[in-house]
């Protein structure tokens, strides 16, 4: 597993099943129904198996506590419909996102197969969880699919502008999936921040250092420690002015198209069927010549090998599926004492 946690971060082996179980539990404790409650369980063990710690079980925490606060709303279900232009809506309710992601990318594939093309927006939606897992669905089933978050900024200040020392933005990720070679799609999915901010969250209750290049103290110095962050400091733009570049972009997108966010963000997806340029099979032969020169370029100092967008969250989850998933213990202990508290045996 990259975990961006320090090496010396100690951890706990604990049973897929017996996490799943553990966060469905207190899903359902908190009042959401059964179907959501699993789908948020299984997307949550899919990314520790699939190596994304920042967006695994870990997040059960803070979800818990959204729900206690009223910020998330336990018993509602997402709603497709459109606008009064006839624009496609998922409308989450003030409930977890993830099961709205995956209602907006089934619709916007099913369109896009059927006309070439097609938009839709998310709104009134909280933590959708890991956007490179619904970019690989649809790329799967042949199509570009582009997904864009953002308009958090007056709930979720997460960020300093590129230049500034105050957090003003929020992480604005995004994801693109696409279909790849032999080894499946290719898959971009990447916070505009230096770290998604569940890497700070988790490393707070992890009782971990991150690595430098990620926050900075309320003064503008550098730390690792994130602690800092939560007393005034920020995290930093991915690449500089780069990330800062594309974070805008996403405001834009988010807030001033599609209005004020709620909850947490608004989101923007585009799909397009590629066999509208090329036969899959004709596409398929071509990427993996494109894949395979850059697999086989010499690594540099300090690397491996060069690896592809997607295709290490793919291999992780080959290697890792079934296995029990590796927690820091300090993590461990808060998810224990969560369950004794919700009422949920273990």
């Amino acid at each position: 597993m990259a975990s961006k946690y320090s090496a010396d971060t100690q951890r706990v082996a604990v049973k897929a099943a017996q996490a799943q179980s553990l966060v469905r539990a207190i899903m359902g404790a908190k009042g959401c129904p059964d179907d959501i409650a699993e789908e948020v369980a299984a997307h949550l063990i899919n990314s520790d198996w699939s190596g994304v710690e920042s967006h695994g079980v870990w997040r059960i925490l803070p979800y818990a506590g959204y729900y206690d606060s009223g910020y998330l709303k336990p018993n509602v279900r997402p709603e497709l419909k459109q606008n009064a232009q006839g624009a496609w809506i998922v409308d989450g309710h003030g409930g977890i996102g993830i099961p709205a992601m995956s209602m907006a990318t089934q619709d916007v594939v099913e369109r896009a197969k059927a006309g070439g093309m097609a938009a839709i927006a998310l709104q009134n939606v909280g933590h959708t969880g890991r956007l490179g897992a619904f970019a690989e669905e649809a790329a799967k089933q042949g199509c570009l699919i582009i997904i864009i978050g953002g308009g958090g900024r007056k709930n979720w200040r997460l960020v300093a502008p590129y230049g500034g020392r105050k957090a003003l933005m929020s992480t604005n990720p995004y994801s693109i999936g696409i279909p790849g070679g032999d080894r499946g799609p290719v898959v971009v999915d990447f916070a505009t921040s230096a770290a998604a901010a569940g890497w700070v969250y988790g490393a707070k209750v992890a009782g971990a250092h991150l690595p430098e290049g990620v926050l900075i103290d309320k003064q503008g110095a550098p730390t690792t420690d994130p602690q800092d962050y939560f007393d005034g400091g920020a995290i930093l733009t991915a690449g500089g002015a780069k990330g800062y570049a594309l974070s805008v972009a996403a405001e834009m997108i988010a807030e001033a198209l599609l209005g004020p966010a709620t909850t947490e963000c608004n989101w923007l997806m585009l799909a397009m069927d590629c066999s509208l340029y090329r036969e899959p099979t004709q596409m398929q032969s071509i990427a993996e010549e494109i894949l395979d020169e850059f697999r086989n370029c010499p690594p540099a100092a300090g690397f491996d090998r060069v690896e592809i967008p997607g295709e290490r969250e793919a291999d992780a989850r080959k290697r890792n599926q079934g296995k029990p998933i590796y927690l820091p213990l300090a993590t461990w202990k808060h998810i224990i004492k969560l369950a004794d508290e919700s009422g949920v045996p273990y």
